[in-house]
């Protein structure tokens, strides 16, 4: 197998997820023999059994691969815009905060069913074959044969790729065999998803152009707009605490007790929830987490992809853009690799360091969208950081730019951002004001420590 060329490979792909949908289109349109394992029915026809997660944010990254598929275009078509936050402090009027420095520089809200069932589809359009209810129960990866989970059935495979999610089959029987450098970190908020819906003569109950954020220190809550005129929240709390004072899921059990709670800490948007009872009982709470791994990859023939390989949390709305990054860089290094070993060796060599960047990113964003974006200390950083961008734009790209309306990776968008914040916050301590910056010494000290932009660097404006 050391030997096999990963031009001719015939592909195993476990998992029919966002990632795993759109690596099977990109290779069965390459001529690759693509078979599809997914646990669940087919979401297309069941969408009751897919469960609820947290609305998507597409950005320039995963539009990049959608194009390299040719699904731009259609996904465009079920996507809102949104070109800011819309922040709502307690007790004071809500602020817009625009992403970018032009109206073209938005991200775009997509319900994960809608878009899952659209890559799949175009998989099954290239000429993928995709099996439902086909959950992998073991792996026997000296003989490369997977057991499936219905009735004993034994499936041979030549290159197995594990799409399946942060709760990945594959990922834990490789780990059983081979030392991955597992490592893992588990939040201590959790998630519930709650529905704001249409307002009843149609239309948006709130701003539509926009990523809405309810901050309230140790939890938040946000929405994102969906096409039918609804927007998708959801709320992010403690999932238990010691603290009195601290609210927490587990101390607020059941939507009687939740209700009143609610209703205190975010009373603009309870009165825009007339399903908050419902939606709170019946919508079970989310688990956040970051893992990560030294090894992507193993036994010359097996290798993970997206959240198999790299899950994190949703604070920087890039879990779905960089696992569908990782759909295109598995294909280009398959496509023009040698060897597979040397193919899969490539990937992780390349998007490994960007996974773990944007990972800390993720977490470091938490803070940001809970605590700080309604402070005046954030506000005055984002004026001077938006003076910088348009006087400097050769060297100062604010990290969100760069992360999102780029495909700069993810990697050097971090280290740059670290340089940025250290120059921001020293520059405004202890000023109350943007004429109190003593911007000769701004414009110093950016020439002095960040270096100018890289010359491929290309934001979406």
């Amino acid at each position: 197998m050391a030997g096999e060329c990963a031009r001719r490979v015939p592909v195993t792909i476990a998992g029919a997820g966002l990632a795993g949908s759109l690596l099977a289109c990109l290779l069965a349109q390459r001529g690759y023999a693509v078979q599809v394992l997914e646990r669940r029915g087919d979401p297309r026809r069941s969408a009751g059994t897919a469960g609820r997660s947290i609305n998507l944010a597409l950005a320039e990254r995963g539009r990049y691969a959608l194009r390299q598929a040719g699904l731009e275009e259609q996904v465009m078509e079920i996507a809102l815009p949104m070109r800011g936050r819309q922040v709502h402090p307690l007790g004071r009027p809500s602020e817009f905060h625009a992403y970018g420095l032009s109206d073209s520089e938005a991200i775009w809200s997509l319900q994960r069913a809608r878009l899952n069932g659209l890559l799949l589809d175009a998989a099954e359009r290239a000429g993928a074959q995709l099996r439902f209810d086909a959950a992998v129960a073991d792996i026997d990866f000296a003989s490369r044969r997977i057991t499936l989970e219905q009735g004993g059935e034994a499936l041979d495979y030549e290159l197995l790729v594990g799409a399946d999610g942060a709760d990945s089959a594959v990922r834990k029987a490789l780990g059983r065999q081979v030392d991955l450098g597992q490592a893992c970190q588990y939040q201590e908020h959790g998630y519930k998803e709650l529905e704001i819906p249409a307002a009843e003569a149609g239309g948006f109950r709130l701003n539509s152009d926009a990523l809405h954020i309810w901050p309230r220190g140790g939890h938040m809550c946000i929405a994102l707009p969906n096409i039918d005129g609804s927007f998708t929240a959801t709320l992010f709390l403690h999932l238990q605490s010691d603290q009195p004072d601290t609210p927490n899921f587990a101390a607020l059990g059941k939507a009687a007790d939740a209700q009143r709670w609610f209703a205190e800490a975010f009373p603009e948007l309870y009165a825009l929830m007339p399903n908050f009872a419902n939606d709170y009982d019946t919508h079970p709470v989310g688990m956040l987490g970051t893992l990560s791994l030294k090894q992507w990859h193993a036994h010359g023939n097996v290798v993970l992809l997206g959240d198999a390989a790299h899950p994190m949390v949703p604070f920087h709305g890039q879990g779905m853009n960089c696992a569908l990054e990782d759909a295109v860089a598995l294909t280009r290094h398959l496509v023009q690799g040698a060897s597979l070993p040397d193919a899969l060796a490539a990937y992780q060599a390349e998007c490994q360091p960007n996974a773990g960047a944007i990972q800390a990113m993720a977490l470091e964003n938490y803070t940001e969208m809970s605590q700080r974006v309604s402070s005046a200390e954030f506000a005055l950083e984002r004026q001077l950081s938006s003076w910088l961008e348009q006087r400097y734009p050769e060297r100062f790209v604010s990290r969100y730019r760069m992360v999102t309306f780029s495909r700069m990776p993810y990697l050097i968008a971090f280290e740059r951002g670290k340089l940025q914040s250290d120059l921001l916050r020293q520059a405004t301590q202890g000023r109350r004001s943007f004429e109190e910056i003593d911007l000769t010494w701004v414009a110093e000290h950016l020439r002095e420590r960040i270096p100018q932009m890289p010359a491929a660097f290309n934001p979406t404006a």
